[in-house]
């Protein structure tokens, strides 16, 4: 899965150390002269994300995640931009106002064995 594909759902996890629900986004895209096309893309996935926390998909497929809180984790290759970092302000203040959490990290490829 991967961001270019915005109506699907990338990953489910639950955090071993917090017990939260992960709906994981996965971003390989660079920044750069493309910053609209790339938030149009993560703004599309977010909102499929959103969709289906708060119509009640997200408890039908993962029963697990029940009583949990839940994190939209948007993991990246790339650091953000200056437009995209805008961007993750303004998401990440509405998605808490929506008692959700968003959360932005980037991948780091030397962790993985």
């Amino acid at each position: 899965m991967s961001i270019e594909q915005t109506k699907v759902l990338d990953f489910f996890a639950i955090d071993d150390v917090t017990g939260e629900a992960l709906l994981i986004i996965t971003d390989h895209l660079p920044w750069g002269k493309h910053d609209d096309e790339h938030l149009t893309l993560i703004q599309e996935k977010i909102n499929v994300y959103l969709a289906f926390i708060e119509s009640g998909e997200i408890v039908e497929r993962f029963p697990q995640s029940i009583g949990r809180g839940i994190v939209i984790s948007w993991v990246a290759k790339f650091p953000l931009s200056r437009h995209a970092g805008e961007f993750y302000r303004l998401a990440e203040a509405a998605i808490r106002g929506a008692g959700f959490q968003l959360r932005f990290t980037m991948f780091d490829s030397q962790s993985v064995n």
